[in-house]
């Protein structure tokens, strides 16, 4: 017992000393930006009164401050906004504002302040010598940083316009730079500079360290050095380095074609993976109940609208609005399906044309219902934070979230769908009545409420293809109209109720139209793949992968 007292006083003793110590740390800390902050302060307040000779020691002395708000002083400076009021010799950014007034910040503060005209504020002068300086002082700064891609922005900077004071820069701080990826770019911006600057030897060894650089800064140096080379009677050494030229040019346009190709079936896949969505409902509906839905596409546009209607509610919380959207839609354009087969469709059984023309009127009706609620404009959607920008794997091929997050999202929904398909009762029952419905009622399934279920799911999925839609394009009462045609060409493509061959039509249909779109245009590319499947289902009208079942014999 005394020695668990002891070991539990030593704990609580030592959690108070870590406690004093961490209190002690800040205190410091706190101590230190207030000192550095008064420094900044005072160095900054004699700018309006310093002269041009004395300017560059006191710009030094603000550098080594080191502070957020340094690099705001030196920016305004280089770009031509630093002012100071010449009532009180008060530090502002001023901008150009309407009526001839300017805008003003207090530079200090960040504070808001009244517009005044131009014949109130004196420029801190500055000349060409002091901003080639202040360029090299914000370049040593935003190459310190702690941001991997404050670094990685500042050495693309200078990888644009290589330079002595860059080069030196650059030299000073490669060693100690920890992130590969910053390090690789440094040093591609030095061998740049020795390309354009150094000897035959060095230029040589410049691209072999250069050689398959995907840099458009590289590829352009390499373009004006072989134009520049003489086309008669060149010197050995010039007729090396055309040789060592040509060679990595043809390298960096290899690499170049073969990162293009991957950006293609990137788009492609994408654009497969939205006509999946958009046409898996469809094919599972047209399977089993062998109806032609003609307002599936409103499904779809109430998806959208659902998301942008869950977005106007809840403003805050804008990063989880798609969330809370997939199975919003999902209920909301379901529930619509269910009504629609409940109230029409089953009395139309057995009547493809008064079907046809049943759902037809009954888009018509949502399109204007729609319009009367939220107006013909069209609504944006806003992309949360998480889905907008790109993963850039080399400088010249990235990938775009919203694009990656769409194909991962789809075939999420594919593999649900197949197992609900496959692995539940419900499945079991569509199944049989999409194969012999017949057979199925004689087993006792209720083949009218499967219908109806699988109407309702077919809806569903739709709804959530809005909710897909609504990142790639703005959402109006004619959202589904533009990709009713296409989910129909999928499903007759792949096969009436097969998932497999919804898939495979999918992304052989957005693969297609994104290799034949640079070739031939998005119209002419559309036209072919059109014609193409008329032609192919000529041969096989029952699409690539054909449903098995009496019913369909």
């Amino acid at each position: 017992m005394h020695r668990i007292f002891l070991l539990l006083l030593l704990l609580v003793i030592s959690g108070q000393s870590y406690a004093i110590k961490a209190e002690v740390n800040d205190e410091i800390n706190k101590k230190v930006n207030k000192k550095t902050h008064s420094k900044l302060t005072s160095l900054v307040n004699k700018l309006p009164t310093t002269t041009l000779r004395n300017m560059a020691p006191l710009i030094e002395q603000i550098s080594q401050t080191k502070k957020p708000l340094t690099r705001n002083v030196l920016q305004f400076m280089l770009d031509g906004e630093l002012y100071y009021l010449k009532a009180n010799k008060q530090l502002v950014r001023a901008q150009d504002a309407a009526n001839r007034l300017y805008k003003l910040t207090d530079l200090l503060t960040g504070q808001t302040l009244p517009d005044v005209k131009k014949s109130k504020l004196s420029k801190v002068r500055t000349n060409n010598r002091l901003r080639s300086s202040l360029r090299s002082i914000i370049a040593k700064i935003d190459l310190t940083d702690e941001n991997k891609q404050v670094r990685l922005q500042a050495v693309q900077e200078l990888l644009s316009s290589p330079g002595k004071e860059s080069t030196a820069i650059i030299t000073e701080l490669i060693d100690n730079e920890k992130d590969q990826d910053v390090q690789a770019l440094m040093a591609t911006t030095l061998f740049l500079q020795q390309l354009k600057a150094g000897d035959h030897a060095e230029k040589i060894e410049a691209l072999r360290q250069l050689s398959g650089s995907l840099e458009p800064t590289v590829k352009n140096e390499v373009v004006r050095l072989l134009a520049n080379l003489p086309e008669k009677e060149p010197s050995a050494e010039q007729q090396i380095l055309q040789e060592a030229l040509s060679n990595i040019l043809e390298e960096i346009e290899t690499r170049a074609s073969f990162y293009s190709l991957l950006e293609t079936v990137f788009f492609g896949l994408s654009l497969g993976s939205v006509l999946l969505l958009a046409a898996i409902g469809l094919a599972i509906t047209f399977g089993v109940m062998g109806v032609i839905n003609m307002a599936h596409g409103e499904m779809i546009m109430l998806g959208a609208y659902t998301t942008y209607v869950i977005q106007l509610a809840f403003p805050s919380m804008i990063e989880y609005s798609l969330l809370i959207a997939v199975p919003a839609a999902f209920i909301v354009s379901g529930s619509v399906g269910i009504i629609i087969e409940r109230g029409v469709i089953r009395f139309l059984k057995g009547r493809p044309l008064e079907t046809l023309l049943a759902t037809f009127g009954i888009s018509l009706i949502l399109q204007q219902l729609v319009r009367t609620i939220f107006s013909p404009l069209n609504r944006q959607v806003i992309s949360p934070e998480w889905m907008s920008g790109s993963w850039q794997i080399n400088p010249i091929f990235s990938l775009t979230f919203n694009r990656l997050y769409i194909i991962i999202f789809s075939i999420f929904v594919f593999v649900s769908l197949l197992m609900i398909l496959k692995k539940t009762s419900l499945g079991l029952h569509v199944r049989a009545v999409s194969q012999n419905r017949d057979m199925a009622r004689a087993l006792s399934i209720k083949s009218d409420w499967v219908d109806a279920i699988t109407f309702g799911l077919g809806s569903g999925i739709a709804g959530v293809a809005g909710v897909v839609l609504s990142q790639l394009t703005n959402v109006g009462p004619n959202l589904g109209q533009a990709y009713i045609i296409d989910s129909f060409l999928v499903v007759v493509f792949g096969g009436v109720g097969n998932l497999w061959g919804t898939l495979v039509a999918a992304m052989s249909l957005g693969l297609t139209n994104k290799f034949l779109e640079p070739v031939t245009g998005t119209v002419l590319a559309n036209i072919i793949v059109l014609v193409g499947l008329v032609l192919f289902i000529q041969k096989r009208p029952k699409g690539l992968f054909p449903q098995k079942g009496r019913s369909t014999d």
